[in-house]
């Protein structure tokens, strides 16, 4: 991710924002799945299941091996989507703050950076 530029991180997280997707991401974080199984866990269309797998291999998430008749995909970066997943998972509860406190916390700021109180009034 580090080498990535805004634009890329950015897209990277357009094509992660639809469900199906995010869904695939976690069935292949339990182990490689092929596409009947994974069309067979989500209960939806197979050409459905392909198109999104075949976004998520144009973006190197995902890539497979064949197996007979069979393409058996995995994760091709197990450490960022164990990462999303995590995130996606955790706990962000919202921390309502007063003018005030708002303020006295941008001063602070400030204060240890060396720089003028930007907001006063």
């Amino acid at each position: 991710m580090k080498d990535l530029d805004i634009r890329e991180k950015a897209d990277l997280l357009r094509l992660l924002g639809h469900p199906t997707r995010l869904l695939i991401l976690e069935e292949l974080a339990r182990g490689v799945k092929c596409v009947t199984d994974i069309r067979d866990l989500l209960d939806i269309p197979q050409p459905n299941v392909s198109q999104h797998l075949a976004v998520l291999r144009q973006a190197r998430l995902v890539d497979f091996y064949e197996d007979g008749q069979l393409r058996c995909y995995y994760l091709l970066r197990p450490a960022l989507v164990a990462a999303l997943l995590e995130f996606l998972g955790g706990e962000y509860p919202v921390v309502k703050r007063d003018r005030e406190d708002v303020r006295r916390e941008g001063r602070l700021r400030e204060q240890e950076r060396g720089v003028a109180p930007a907001c006063e009034g």
